[in-house]
C-alpha cells in the first residue's frame, strides 16, 4: 500500500500554510479510501440488514478521520507498513465515533458536522444501542490486529481516559443537569489552568497519544520510538483541543454547531472562558457567572459572554498555549529516524492550528 502516493516532496520553506493544508488533506483522504471499508465491514458483521444503516450514519456523515491517519503514518514513520494498521486503526475511529455519540447524548446536541446527530436522528433509545454496537465492534477490531492483546489494553485504557475526561467535563459545567444528584454535589464551581489540562489531557490527548503509540506498537518499534509518539501525540492533542475551544467561539458556523455552543452547555472547560474570567472586572466577570448559572442560557445571552471574551486577550494567549504545545509536539519526534513520514507527522502539529474546522 503506497499510503503516501500523489503526495509532493515535503517542503522546509515559508510557503507552509497552503502547502501543509494541502499535503495533510491528501494524507487524510488516503485514510478514508483505506479504513473507511473495514470499518464498515467491523460494524456490519453480525447485525440485521436494517441495522447498518444505522450504524452507517455516523460514520457517513464526515469525520477528518486524523486519529487512525496518526496511527498508520506513526507506523510509517517506524519502518513498519500501512496494510498492518488496517483493523488496528478502524478500530480507533470506531472508538473516537462511539465516544462522540455518547458525547452528543450528554450534551442534547442536535448537530454535528452539519447534520443531525445519532439520538436526534433515530432517538436515544436506538442511539444507546448503535453505541453497544460500536463497542462490540471495537472488540473484534482488537482481535483482527497485529498485537491483539496489547491494542485491546490500550483501547480499553483509552475508554477509560476519555470517560473520566467526560465526566470532569461535565463537573466543569456551572448550571444544568438538576436530576443529576452525582452532578449537583461534586460541581466544580471554579476552574483553573492546570484543572482544564487535566481534563482535555484525558477527554482528547489521551487518545491521540494512543493512537500514535500503537502505530509505534505495529511497526514493532523501539520503546524509545514508541515513547516518542505516545508524547507527540499528546502535546499534539492538547494543541488540537485548544484549538477546538478556540473555533467555538471564533469559527464558521456552517460547520456543524452554532458559535458559542461551550456557553450554552456552561462549560468552564473551554480555555477562552477561563483566560477572560481572569482578566474581565469583577462585575463582568460575576455577570458572566450568572449567564453561566442560569436554568435558561438565551442568545443574548451567548452574545454577551461572546463580547466579553473578545474585550481581552484570551484568544491571544490561547494560540500561545496552542503554539508551544504544537512546538513540544515536534521536539517530540526527534528519536525517530528522519524522512517524509517523520516530517508528515510534523505537518500534523502544524494542522491542528490552521484548520477551520
Amino acid at each position: 500500500m503506497r499510503y503516501l502516493q500523489n503526495i509532493p516532496a515535503v517542503r522546509g520553506d515559508s510557503e507552509a500554510n497552503f502547502q501543509i493544508m494541502k499535503e495533510v488533506g491528501i494524507l487524510l483522504k488516503n485514510t478514508v479510501k483505506h479504513v473507511d471499508p473495514v470499518i464498515k465491514k467491523l460494524l456490519s458483521r453480525g447485525v440485521e440488514e436494517n441495522t447498518k444503516m444505522l450504524l452507517f450514519y455516523q460514520v457517513e456523515a464526515g469525520g477528518k478521520r486524523l486519529r487512525p491517519c496518526l496511527a498508520m503514518i506513526s507506523c510509517l514513520a517506524c519502518g513498519g507498513k500501512a496494510r498492518d494498521m488496517l483493523y488496528c486503526a478502524a478500530g480507533l475511529e470506531i472508538l473516537h465515533t462511539y465516544t462522540l455519540i455518547v458525547d452528543d447524548l450528554i450534551d442534547h446536541s442536535a448537530k454535528r458536522r452539519g447534520k443531525l446527530t445519532t439520538w436526534r436522528k433515530f432517538g436515544k433509545s436506538l442511539a444507546e444501542c448503535i453505541g453497544v454496537d460500536y463497542g462490540a465492534s471495537l472488540l473484534e477490531a482488537a482481535a483482527r490486529s497485529i498485537n491483539p492483546r496489547v491494542v485491546a489494553t490500550i483501547y480499553g485504557r483509552a475508554i477509560k481516559e476519555v470517560v473520566d475526561g467526560e465526566i470532569l467535563d461535565i463537573l466543569f459545567e456551572q448550571g444544568g443537569r438538576e436530576d443529576e444528584m452525582y452532578v449537583q454535589r461534586y460541581r466544580v464551581k471554579s476552574v483553573v489552568w492546570r484543572d482544564y489540562l487535566h481534563m482535555i489531557g484525558k477527554k482528547t490527548a489521551s487518545l491521540f497519544s494512543s493512537a500514535c503509540g500503537l502505530g509505534g506498537i505495529g511497526a514493532n518499534a523501539s520503546r524509545r520510538e514508541i515513547a516518542a509518539l505516545k508524547k507527540y501525540g499528546w502535546n499534539l492533542g492538547i494543541a488540537f483541543q485548544i484549538a477546538d475551544d478556540i473555533l467555538d467561539l471564533y469559527g464558521k458556523q456552517q460547520f456543524g454547531k452554532p458559535l458559542g455552543q461551550d456557553i450554552r452547555e456552561r462549560k468552564l472547560g473551554n480555555i477562552l472562558v477561563l483566560f477572560a474570567l481572569g482578566e474581565l472586572s469583577l462585575k463582568e466577570r460575576k455577570t458572566v457567572k450568572e449567564i453561566f448559572r442560569k436554568d435558561s442560557i438565551k442568545e443574548s445571552d451567548v452574545k454577551r459572554v461572546i463580547a466579553y471574551i473578545k474585550k481581552t486577550g484570551a484568544k491571544e494567549r490561547a494560540l500561545s498555549f496552542a503554539q508551544s504545545y504544537v512546538r513540544k509536539a515536534k521536539v517530540s519526534l526527534n528519536p525517530l529516524h528522519a524522512g517524509r513520514y517523520r516530517n508528515a507527522l510534523g505537518e500534523f502539529a502544524e494542522f491542528a492550528l490552521k484548520r477551520e474546522k
